[in-house]
């Protein structure tokens, strides 16, 4: 977690070196197309019939693309590519799903001042798991260690997923943050493994820049 935290001030105080020689993000009134880089924080657990309903920590990492798709309104169509982590844990037990994802989400831009842009936005998202383990122990009915758990998250759960992400982003010249929640709407249980249903959920937390 140190080095996350450590990244992100370091891709802040980067900040005012790029502003040398792009004006910075985009602007409400104009058609145009935007590029942005995203790094940030997962708060991500497991839904349904599946013990690992706890929060679990992991890393966002992305590039953005967006494109204004309304002449009368300040409405812009975004895209990327991310390579995020999520998964969730209960006690001594933590699934990591390791995803590539791309998001489809609209956003909605409010010009909150001159410099400051507020953007409301939803939309699907698509994701591939890549790798991931379950790590922790293995308990008998009378609470007793057996062993130690070390196994890959794909012996419970599919690698494709999909959802709904919603949230709010700020931008203020080119510095950008934002906040949401992402929905898992797709059944990632594996059918052999488990008999019901699991859904893969994350509250996230952006920071990045625009172009």
């Amino acid at each position: 977690m140190k080095k996350f935290f450590a990244a992100i001030v370091a891709m802040m105080l980067a900040v005012p070196s790029f502003a040398q020689f792009a004006s910075g993000g985009f602007e409400l009134d104009k058609n145009n197309v935007y590029y942005g880089a995203r790094m940030g924080l997962n708060l991500a657990r497991m839904s349904g019939d599946i013990d690992h309903n706890s929060m679990k920590a992991g890393l966002n990492l992305g590039g953005v693309v967006g494109l204004r798709v309304s002449s009368s309104s300040p409405v812009f169509l975004e895209s990327g590519f991310y390579y995020t982590q999520r998964g969730g844990k209960e006690g001594d037990n933590k699934m990591t799903i390791k995803y590539l994802e791309i998001p489809l989400v609209l956003k909605y831009g409010i010009k909150a001042t001159d410099d400051i842009a507020v953007l409301p936005f939803a939309g699907p998202y698509f994701s591939y798991g890549i790798g991931g383990r379950i790590k922790g122990k293995a308990y008998d009915l009378d609470g007793s260690v057996m062993g130690k758990v070390d196994t890959s998250s794909f012996n419970f759960v599919n690698h494709a997923d999909m959802g709904l992400k919603v949230g709010c982003g700020v931008e203020y010249d080119m510095l950008y943050m934002e906040a949401g929640y992402q929905f898992g709407i797709a059944n990632i249980a594996d059918d052999d493994a488990i008999d019901g249903t699991v859904h893969g959920n994350a509250l996230f937390i952006n920071f990045g820049v625009n172009f």
